[in-house]
C-alpha cells in the first residue's frame, strides 16, 4: 500500500492563543509593546459574518486556530488531511509595522514560538518562516537562520506592500529564499492597511465584500512585476505560491501580457521567454476562495487555460468563515485534476512524499 500523502491543505491559519504566550521569545525590550499592541494592524473593514468560523473555537476556549491537538481533531482527523501548511493569523501585518526593529523581533519571536508550540504537536504541521518584508536584508537573514529545521517548508509575508514584489528592493528575499530551496508565499489581509497605500488603483472600497472581492487585483500587479522585472531569470529555481487570491483572473494575464510582450519585448531585454512560460514553471496557486461559475464545466477550462495540472494546490483557508471543506469544494473539477491538486502539487513543491507516521481517518476524495 503506497504510502504517499493523499489531501495536504495548503493554507491553514494557526493563531497565537494569548498574546503573552510570544513574550518568552521576544526580547524583553519589546514587551510592553507587543502586550499593548501586537502586530500593530487591524481590519479596515468590517464584516458582518465575522472574519472566523463561530465552530473553530478550542475546546478550553481562545481563538480559533490556537490550539494545535483541537485544530487535528477539528479539521486534519475528519477530512483526512495528512499535512497542513500552517500560514499563522494576524500576524503578517507586521511587515507593514513603521518600525522594523520591532517588525524584525516579533517576526523571529514568532518562528521560534512557531516550532516550539506547532511544529512539535505533531508530525501533520509543517511551517512557514515569517519575516518582514519591509527590511529584506533582515528578512534574508531570518531565512538563514530557520531554514535549516526540517519542518519549515517555505517563505511567507504579506501581499500588501509599499512597492510591488518583482522590484529589486525585495531582491534578497529571493537569493536567500533560493539558496534554501524554498518557496516564498504571499498572502492576503493586508490590502489597504497601514504604509503600502489604496487596496485600488483608484482608492478605497467602501465595505468588506468590495474589498474582499478586489483582492486578486494585486495579486495581478506582483505577478506582473515578477516576471517583468525578470525575477525568474536572477533566481532561476525559485517558486512563488499566491494564496488564497483566486484562480480565474491568471489566464486573462497570461494572455495579456504575452500579446504586449511581443511588442514591447525591448523594454524587457532580460526575458527570454513568454511572461506565460515564466508564470506556469515558477508561479503556484491554491484553490480557496475558488471561483463558483454558474456552468461549473467553465471551472476545468480555466484551469486547462493556466495548465493547472501542476499550478494548483489545494486548501480550506480554515478556520476562516469562507473555509472550503475538501470533501466538497473541487466536486466540479474532473477527478484527475481533482488528485494532483488535493496532493501531487504540493508534493512536487514541498517536498513531502510520505505520509506522516500517524493513523489518518476519513477520504476527502
Amino acid at each position: 500500500m503506497s504510502n504517499r500523502p493523499k489531501l495536504i491543505d495548503t493554507d491553514v491559519h494557526n493563531a497565537i492563543a494569548k498574546s503573552k504566550d510570544l513574550l518568552p521569545y521576544l526580547p524583553r525590550v519589546w514587551h510592553e509593546q507587543w502586550s499593548g499592541s501586537g502586530a500593530g494592524a487591524t481590519y479596515g473593514w468590517y464584516s458582518p459574518v465575522g472574519v472566523m468560523r463561530k465552530d473553530a473555537v478550542p475546546d478550553g476556549g481562545g481563538p480559533p486556530g490556537s490550539d494545535p491537538h483541537f485544530l487535528l481533531k477539528h479539521h486534519l482527523e475528519p477530512n483526512g488531511i495528512d499535512y497542513a501548511i500552517l500560514t499563522g493569523s494576524g500576524i503578517l501585518g507586521i511587515s507593514l509595522h513603521p518600525d522594523p526593529d520591532y517588525a524584525n523581533a516579533v517576526a523571529s519571536a514568532y518562528n521560534d514560538w512557531l516550532t516550539d508550540t506547532w511544529l512539535k504537536a505533531s508530525p501533520r504541521y509543517k511551517g512557514s518562516i515569517l519575516i518582514n518584508h519591509s527590511d529584506p536584508a533582515a528578512a534574508a537573514k531570518e531565512i538563514d537562520r530557520m531554514a535549516g529545521h526540517p519542518d519549515m517548508l517555505q517563505v511567507i509575508m504579506c501581499s500588501g506592500a509599499r512597492t510591488l514584489y518583482g522590484q529589486r528592493f525585495y531582491h534578497p528575499i529571493y537569493e536567500a529564499a533560493e539558496r534554501h530551496g524554498l518557496p516564498v508565499a504571499i498572502h492576503p489581509g493586508t490590502e489597504g492597511r497601514g504604509p503600502n497605500g489604496a487596496p485600488t488603483p483608484s482608492g478605497y472600497p467602501t465595505r468588506y465584500l468590495e474589498w474582499h472581492n478586489i483582492l486578486p487585483i494585486n495579486y495581478m500587479a506582483h505577478v506582473n512585476s515578477l516576471v517583468c522585472e525578470g525575477v525568474f531569470e536572477k533566481f532561476p529555481k525559485l517558486k512563488f505560491v499566491a494564496i488564497e487570491g483566486g484562480i480565474a483572473w491568471l489566464p486573462h494575464l497570461m494572455w495579456r501580457m504575452d500579446k504586449n510582450f511581443k511588442g514591447l519585448r525591448d523594454q524587457v531585454p532580460w526575458l527570454k521567454r513568454l511572461p506565460s512560460e515564466y508564470i506556469t514553471e515558477h508561479i503556484r496557486l491554491t484553490t480557496q476562495p475558488i471561483e463558483e461559475p454558474a456552468r461549473p464545466d467553465h471551472i476545468n477550462q480555466i484551469f486547462d487555460m493556466i495548465g493547472a495540472d501542476h499550478m494548483v494546490m489545494f486548501s480550506s483557508d480554515y478556520p476562516h468563515w469562507d473555509y472550503d471543506n475538501p470533501k466538497i469544494a473541487l466536486r466540479p473539477i474532473r477527478k484527475e485534476l481533482r488528485d494532483k491538486i488535493f496532493a501531487d502539487n504540493a508534493i512536487e513543491l514541498y517536498g513531502l512524499t510520505s505520509a506522516p507516521a500517524v493513523a489518518v481517518e476519513g477520504d476527502a476524495r
